[in-house]
């Protein structure tokens, strides 16, 4: 047999949905009809052993068919079960069982309901139940076109009992001539009523059957159709897990970096401009970047192979989120580069850190073999924007902004302008969201970080270097005529 009623745990389930091949899903379908067959086949035998009893209100001539209509759909949901791992491979055939076995699921399962009586929950449970398990498991144009010819056999079939004058027979017996559920005639039984009325014992009893009739029925529909309501919210409970089990490790693939586990350069530029946005609106006073190189790290490479440099870029990054805290945005800028993002933080307090990891990576001993083992250095350019420099910066775009300098365009170029008018003005107010910055701001502050990153490796390597000394100290050896601070 394909399936077992072993493999229904959440880890089995979720290889099935994603990984088993067409003909072991449509196996499994087939065990959860068995199953619920099975509900039915033993709803019956305990009405056949208290047919005494029960016979007041059930028409126990009329069980006999109904169980062996339960049987034959058990059998062959049992031989479908067998049969579907003997042609897994033989797709056409496949196809066209597929087909065969919702047809006949979907004429058993309206009769059984019309034949059982009328109730709402258990209709809905067994049409709705079984069509979003088979949309799982089965090809769901198959499962759609049952679903509609579903509801047209079950519009005809009441059609014809409403209006048609055609009596579908159930196993439900009418006590004294009126239907113990569904719809009652109420004149039926006003007149037995008005019959009845001097003799209180037989109406008292009369009442007392129908009272144990309906109870009987409704538990049987309960009986019938919470099982596999459960088990349906069960199974779409354990899809919802998975789907979001699917989603996180699809995010985290996209947005960690491999071979260190830190976000990689996409995420973690993303993050720095929502840090970034945050900082503009809240107007915090410091917003402060490092970016990092491992010094001569092709030489570790080119001597001693890349499954080193691989561990020695593993290593670095294990100190660095050992050295920061969680809340600092750490992330894999490029090869041996590191880009690591501190809101909020003054610049003594970025070189405190930058200074703290240096010296922690400058200690730390890579151990490769027992016998070998690596002590690597890196560079650091530090840059801190401060809250004055950052109005600064606006008033500048600001100014720049308000006097445009006009391009000279060929006609072509005017043309393309004419059709892009739409996107110009999106454009437009995209920068305005950007409270009056440039768009590429966060570039901007990586790359004063890193002209601060390639005067460190140019004093020797393994130094911090702050580009907020250096444009300082470029704006006092400026003529006194010039602007106070280098423009970004």
């Amino acid at each position: 047999m394909t399936v077992s009623i072993y493999q229904l745990g959440y880890k089995k389930l979720s290889r099935i949905i994603f990984e088993w091949q067409a003909a072991d899903r449509v196996s499994l379908m087939a065990l959860f009809i068995l199953m619920e067959t099975y509900l039915h086949w033993l709803w019956c035998l305990y009405v056949w052993i208290r047919r005494d009893t029960l016979g007041a209100y059930v028409d126990i001539e009329m069980l006999y068919p109904v169980w062996l209509c339960i049987n034959v759909m058990g059998l062959f949901t049992w031989w479908m079960v067998e049969y579907l791992s003997r042609i897994k491979n033989d797709d056409v055939r496949l196809n066209r069982w597929q087909i065969v076995f919702v047809s006949v699921y979907s004429v058993y399962i309206i009769l059984i309901g019309l034949l059982l009586g009328h109730s709402g929950f258990f209709a809905g449970v067994s049409l709705v139940g079984g069509i979003m398990l088979g949309m799982m498991l089965i090809r769901r144009r198959y499962i759609w076109r049952a679903f509609l010819g579903q509801l047209l056999l079950i519009l005809v079939l009441t059609s014809l009992q409403q209006w048609g004058g055609v009596n579908i027979p159930n196993l439900q017996r009418a006590i004294s001539g009126v239907e113990i559920l569904g719809s009652y005639n109420h004149l039926a039984e006003t007149a037995i009523v008005l019959a009845l009325e001097n003799d209180i014992d037989r109406l008292t009893a009369l009442d007392e059957i129908r009272r144990s009739a309906m109870l009987f029925w409704h538990s049987t529909y309960m009986y019938l159709a919470v099982p596999k309501a459960i088990f349906i919210v069960y199974v779409f409970r354990t899809l919802l897990i998975i789907l979001d089990t699917s989603k996180e490790e699809t995010l985290k693939h996209a947005n960690q970096d491999g071979l260190t586990q830190l976000t990689n350069r996409r995420y973690g530029l993303m993050k720095m401009q929502d840090t970034f946005s945050l900082f503009v609106l809240e107007d915090k006073q410091n917003y402060s970047v490092i970016l990092m190189d491992l010094d001569f790290f092709k030489r570790i490479n080119d001597n001693y192979g890349h499954q080193v440099g691989d561990q020695v870029l593993q290593e670095v990054a294990g100190v660095l989120k050992s050295t920061l805290q969680e809340t600092c945005n750490v992330s894999r800028y490029g090869g041996e580069e590191f880009l690591i993002v501190l809101p909020d933080t003054s610049h003594r307090e970025v070189l405190t850190i930058a200074e703290q990891l240096r010296s922690n990576i400058a200690e730390h001993v890579i151990q490769m073999t027992d016998d070998f083992s690596l002590q690597v250095t890196a560079s650091f350019g530090v840059y801190t924007l401060t809250c004055e420099e950052l109005t600064r910066i606006k008033q500048d775009h600001m100014t720049s902004e308000s006097e445009p300098v006009k391009p000279v365009l060929t006609k072509l170029q005017k043309l393309k302008r004419r059709h892009n008018k739409q996107t110009q003005v999106e454009y437009s107010i995209s920068e305005q969201a950007q409270n009056g910055l440039p768009s590429d701001m966060c570039q901007r502050l990586i790359s004063i970080a890193d002209k601060a990153l390639y005067e460190a490796k140019d004093r020797g390597r393994n130094q911090v270097v702050s580009a907020n000394e250096m444009r300082a100290a470029k704006s006092r050896s400026e003529s006194p005529s010039a602007s106070g601070t280098e423009s970004l």
